[in-house]
């Protein structure tokens, strides 16, 4: 995890750039910089965290201009310590509200028009980021991003969409929670965006298509679910039909399509399990001196498969859909994983994600 607090400085450092007002932003990105907005001050944890996740993936990326959003002294103090050369790839963005977890997303649109989040999704239609990330509230995210950014021609709602650790590398599903509820046509539109994330994205060819349901027979299902396979078997995608939990995991599709809320339920039992299994094996290895010895044998090849399995690894959802990038991160993030979160925001923008999206619907011809 990346230090805030390292190094040392004969002479005061310059003081950080700093938004004042919205629309008013001191600096000028060159050619080859990747400005992302950063909120650092949303989440479950305290915003050093954040911080430390931003500063990581400034380190890990020469082309990130990281523009901090949130209070303006704590972000100054942890930029104060560091090299010039991070310093001059970091822009403070002020704002004087947070966003809190447990807060309704009509009232942070109405009533936290100066927060961190809202400021970095401003950045973004103002043009002075290319993405922006937030571990904050997922339904103030999601409600505000549409709000300010507005969905792309044919798209209905975004979705969240995420890369799940799967038997043939990962599995692309959406969506994780931006929506509790979807229209059978909302849900081929999911799948028609998820098809192009994969394809465009992550160059799988031709991505296989499975809509999740409680079975595999056509048969099985409830209305929603049952209108959305027919619009699917009919839209000249590579529908493979209806997957069961199971194949999430199996390698047997690219991409798995579903509501928010079936899709948040099943990424969270997800997480519970793999941590169950990580404490189930720490317990096993202690049980016993042959039980350690056995533990030590082994570690190389357990450290492997959890380095695989790390959740940390596949932090970063894009809400695919809307008008601009924007990335949810899990509220639980460590530096770490807000890293990894940053870093899909830098892959959506240089692999020109918007305009994908854009382009394939249209020829796909999903814009009526």
């Amino acid at each position: 995890m990346v230090s805030i607090a390292a190094g040392a400085y004969s002479r005061s450092p310059p003081t950080p750039k700093t938004r004042t007002e919205h629309g008013s932003l001191a600096t000028t990105f060159g050619p080859g910089v990747l400005p992302i907005a950063i909120d650092v001050m949303s989440g479950d944890y305290e915003p050093r965290e954040y911080l430390a996740g931003a500063l990581r993936a400034l380190a890990d990326d020469p082309q990130l201009q990281a523009l901090l959003v949130g209070e303006p002294q704590l972000i100054g103090a942890a930029l104060a310590p560091l090299p010039a050369a991070v310093r001059a790839r970091a822009e403070v963005v002020a704002a004087t509200q947070v966003v809190g977890m447990d807060e309704k997303p009509r009232e942070a649109i109405r009533r936290k028009k100066d927060s961190s989040m809202r400021v970095a999704v401003d950045q973004v239609h103002a043009g002075r980021a290319a993405a922006c990330v937030s571990a904050g509230n997922t339904g103030a995210l999601t409600a505000i991003a549409h709000f300010v950014l507005k969905t792309v021609p044919g798209v209905e709602r975004a979705a969240i969409i995420s890369a799940i650790p799967a038997a043939h590398g990962h599995t692309q599903m959406l969506d994780l929670g931006a929506n509790t509820k979807a229209t059978p046509e909302q849900l081929r539109q999911f799948a028609a965006m998820g098809a192009i994330v994969a394809r465009d994205v992550y160059g799988v060819s031709s991505p296989r298509i499975g809509l999740l349901n409680i079975g595999e027979e056509d048969m099985k299902g409830h209305e929603v679910v049952q209108a959305a396979h027919t619009l699917l078997g009919t839209s000249g995608l590579n529908y493979v039909g209806f997957v069961e939990g199971d194949d999430i995991f199996s390698g047997d599709v690219d991409v798995v399509v579903t509501d928010g809320f079936t899709g948040n339920v099943a990424l969270k039992t997800m997480e519970g399990v793999a941590g169950l299994i990580a404490d189930r094996l720490r317990q096993e290895f202690k049980m016993s001196l042959l039980a350690s010895l056995a533990g030590l044998i082994a570690r190389p090849v357990l450290r492997r498969a959890a380095a695989g399995l790390d959740p940390r690894r596949y932090n970063g959802a894009c809400m695919v859909g809307l008008s601009g990038i924007v990335v949810k991160s899990h509220g639980r993030a460590d530096g770490v994983a807000f890293a990894r979160a940053i870093g899909t925001a830098a892959l959506a923008v240089r692999r020109g994600l918007i305009s994908h999206i854009a382009q394939a619907l249209q020829a796909e011809g999903a814009v009526n």
